[in-house]
């Protein structure tokens, strides 16, 4: 949301620093997130000077061109070659004086210099408005009134300032401070406070005025609330005899510079009034309500309606609509319609001030993908009190602007009416919550400058009236919390102690187990992220029908790409791949905890946790003294079973799998549980995702792995003394025994001095028999009380070939 501080300076009368301010409005809860400098008209006029035109002559070699002195209020007049058709003697007019960069209306900013022009001497510039940005005429240069000061910067003639747009990041539940006003109340309470603190003279909030304001009823517009829960309080007046035409210069410098596009003076006026007062207004052109009524009223799933920008629009049964006696004007609190818009035709307007439902309001604006300033402070909230002053106030503007007079009555349903809060404060839970004794003048002072009524107080609490606009404040601690953040948070005292108690935990610990794998993971080369639990639902679309059933989806999404919790961690951890590659990094490995949620067929929600790691890429950076070796299902086994040995994690059994986002997939069991799937990214998968490199994926069901962990042990025995020794075998076996097959084996066998299995060559090929594949084993022997002799080794060995003959069927080569 943008602020102008020249804006609020007009409702505060206040000299601050603009970085002073942007601190003070932070401090409270109003973050500034940026301060702009502007200036109304690009370059700030830097350069130019009011001068007299003292003669004019015919340039002798252009029939166009004429020759000038101009008196700036420099001790030498300037000789400028002028082309305007319109420049004469006497003239006072805007001089761009050699050195100045003008920024005109069109085209790119140029500088002006010294130069001979046909033969003579130009010594600066005579501006037109569109060339210093001030207007589109190129009909002549401008003549000034006779009364502007020879040598007056334009900048100072033109009462030009600059101003500072503070950017704040507006929480949802402040929609009392969507406008300059209730930037200004928040402000106030601030300087007050601080007033009361030095004994200083105090700062008023000036309000607008509303002198004049005066009605007949020769023009009258019925409004009928067909639902008064959608629209508790409608008000409205009409305004005829005016004239739709660009708004004076004040009010579309005021709306530019908080970004907005100026379009007509009604329509502008009331932009001004919602960012001046947070109460949105609407401007129908009431010739074109027809029968003279307005319906608030839901219409009929499906009806058709075109809004301001021309889009055709489906409504559902849900979406309050502001309506006339043949049909819908208006989507309540969102959007305008077409045919009912202000035109440069329209002589008689009605507008509109209402307050309108929240939830309402915010359902259709979500699912019209509508997002407007009107629609973010209904969703917010707006204040319920408020429609008839800023109704009376636009009206006042319109006249004043727009000409015409007040034709109607004022109208103002309002059924129910909104009660302020009434809450008690205590101050010992205040000083118990904020962490030291708040002096009580200070409260009472914080929460009368914010608009807080006092109706009672005693010595140890107070009984207050909240005013309706603070949607947010309805408790005890509400109120503290508006207290703090105008006392400010950076007056707490920070205490000299720190109260602790002992407190056991449950083992294993899970923060611990995930700490301690996160740096195992880091320690490797791994980079740890976070990705949004929100998904596309498009993801799951080609899969299985299993996951559509089981899809949580989001009933009001931001986005089509964030419509649907997700079930996996895989897709979102793509993205991140896919945002990295694009920036030129390929080789990549990530690892992110996070949960999946699924949606059972018994209307539950399952929410489980997930460690997820992903390779892509080389191993290793590129070097000259190294070959380049790519990542492959065995890196991410290798980091695999790290992980599962480092939680001391044993036991475990390979199984081969299908798997559906998955090829060379392999689960990893611990007895009956299963901890880890893992294998290579289907091809189909990363093309949905442009994604051309192999990805290696591996996901662990980390409440089974907090399962496993209770039964792992760490057992600390002394290092050996004795020497071991080694022993290869060449094996010929059936393809299809795997490598876990024989391991299990040997171990089976030998459990006593057989300390590693490992394989060192695998070899297929057209060397030996067909179906077969010839693995080279070593196999690492160590006694713990002696050395071994070669008859303990060679009976070792022997007892090995024949478990290998016998129960895999192999052939020692």
């Amino acid at each position: 949301m943008k602020i102008s501080y020249n804006w609020l300076k007009t409702y505060l009368n206040i000299d601050l620093p603009a970085t002073e301010v942007a601190t003070i409005l932070t401090d409270c809860g109003l973050e500034v997130e940026s301060t702009e400098v502007i200036s109304l008209v690009k370059g700030g006029l830097q350069g130019i000077v009011i001068g007299q035109v003292i003669t004019k002559e015919k340039h002798p070699d252009a029939d166009r061109l004429s020759i000038t002195v101009v008196n700036i209020g420099t001790a030498t007049p300037l000789n400028i070659v002028c082309g305007a058709s319109n420049v004469d003697a006497g003239q006072k007019v805007l001089v761009a004086t050699p050195g100045t960069t003008l920024y005109p209306s069109a085209g790119d900013p140029f500088e002006i210099k010294k130069s001979t022009i046909r033969g003579q001497l130009s010594e600066g510039m005579i501006c037109a408005e569109d060339e210093i940005g001030m207007g589109t005429s190129h009909n002549g240069i401008m003549v000034l009134d006779n009364s502007a000061v020879i040598g007056t910067a334009a900048k100072t003639y033109f009462k030009l300032e600059d101003d500072y747009i503070f950017e704040i990041g507006l929480t949802p539940n402040r929609s009392d401070a969507a406008s300059h006003i209730g930037v200004a109340r928040d402000l106030m309470a601030c300087l007050n406070h601080k007033a009361l603190v030095n004994n200083t003279e105090p700062v008023k909030l000036e309000l607008p005025a509303l002198n004049g304001f005066t009605n007949d009823t020769s023009k009258s517009t019925e409004v009928i609330i067909e639902d008064t829960i959608a629209c508790p309080r409608y008000s409205g007046i009409t305004i005829s005899g005016i004239k739709v035409v660009p708004s004076p210069g004040w009010l579309q410098n005021r709306l530019k510079s908080i970004g907005l596009k100026p379009i007509n003076n009604i329509v502008d006026i009331t932009n001004f009034v919602l960012h001046e007062l947070g109460q949105p207004l609407h401007a129908f052109d009431a010739d074109k309500i027809s029968g003279a009524k307005i319906y608030v009223k839901k219409l009929p799933s499906g009806t058709r309606f075109k809004t301001l920008d021309g889009t055709e629009r489906v409504l559902e049964s849900e979406d309050l609509m502001i309506c006339s006696s043949s049909g819908p004007l208006c989507i309540a609190g969102v959007f305008g319609g077409l045919e009912s818009g202000i035109t440069e035709n329209t002589t008689t307007v009605f507008l509109e001030s209402a307050w309108f439902d929240p939830v309402h309001v915010r359902k259709t604006a979500k699912r019209l993908g509508l997002k407007t300033d009107a629609s973010f402070r209904f969703e917010r909230g707006t204040d319920p009190e408020g429609t008839v002053f800023a109704l009376k106030r636009a009206a006042l503007l319109i006249q004043e602007i727009a000409g015409g007079h007040i034709s109607s009555d004022l109208i103002d349903i309002y059924p129910v009416k909104a009660e302020p809060f009434k809450v008690g404060l205590s101050y010992s839970k205040c000083d118990e919550l904020t962490g030291q004794q708040i002096e009580r003048k200070f409260i009472k002072n914080i929460l009368q400058s914010l608009g807080i009524e006092i109706l009672s107080e005693g010595t140890e609490a107070l009984l207050v009236s909240v005013p309706p606009f603070k949607v947010d404040v309805k408790r005890e601690v509400d109120l503290i919390e508006e207290i703090l953040r105008i006392y400010g948070y950076n007056n707490i005292e920070i205490p000299v102690k720190v109260r602790a108690s002992l407190s056991y935990s449950v083992k294993p610990d899970p923060e611990q187990i995930q700490e301690k794998v996160s740096d195992l993971l880091s320690s490797i080369g791994f980079n740890e992220i976070l990705t949004n639990s929100l998904s596309k639902a498009d993801y799951y679309a080609g899969l299985a029908s299993s996951h559509t059933a089981q899809m949580v989806s989001v009933l009001h999404p931001l986005s089509s790409d964030l419509n649907s919790l997700r079930q996996t961690l895989l897709f979102s951890g793509l993205e991140a791949i896919v945002y990295n590659i694009n920036r030129k990094t390929t080789d990549l490995c990530f690892y992110e905890f996070g949960k999946t949620y699924l949606k059972s067929g018994e209307g539950k929600y399952l929410e489980k946790k997930h460690l997820a790691l992903f390779l892509t890429g080389l191993k290793e950076p590129e070097s000259w003294n190294s070959r380049y070796k790519e990542n492959n299902f065995y890196s991410l086994k290798g980091c695999v079973e790290a992980v599962l040995s480092k939680l001391g994690i044993g036991n475990l059994k390979y199984e081969s799998d299908t798997a559906e986002l998955l090829t060379e997939n392999q689960c990893v069991y611990s007895g009956k549980m299963e901890l880890v799937n893992l294998g290579k990214v289907k091809k189909s998968i990363l093309k949905s995702v442009d994604i051309k490199q192999d990805v290696y994926y591996a996901d662990f069901n980390w409440d089974n792995i907090l399962a496993a962990t209770k039964k792992s042990t760490f057992r600390f025995q002394e290092m050996p003394k004795y020497p071991s020794v080694r022993r290869d075998l060449a094996l010929l076996i059936d393809k299809k025994v795997p490598f876990e097959q024989l391991q299990q084996i040997a171990n089976q066998t030998e459990r006593k001095l057989l300390k590693e299995v490992n394989i060192f060559d695998v070899y297929e090929g057209n060397k030996i028999e067909a179906g077969k594949k010839s693995y080279a084993i070593s196999f690492t022997l160590q006694a713990e009380n002696e050395t071994l002799t070669d008859t303990q080794i060679e009976k070792t060995m022997e007892r090995l070939m024949r478990a290998y003959q016998e129960k895999a069927g192999a052939t020692i080569r």
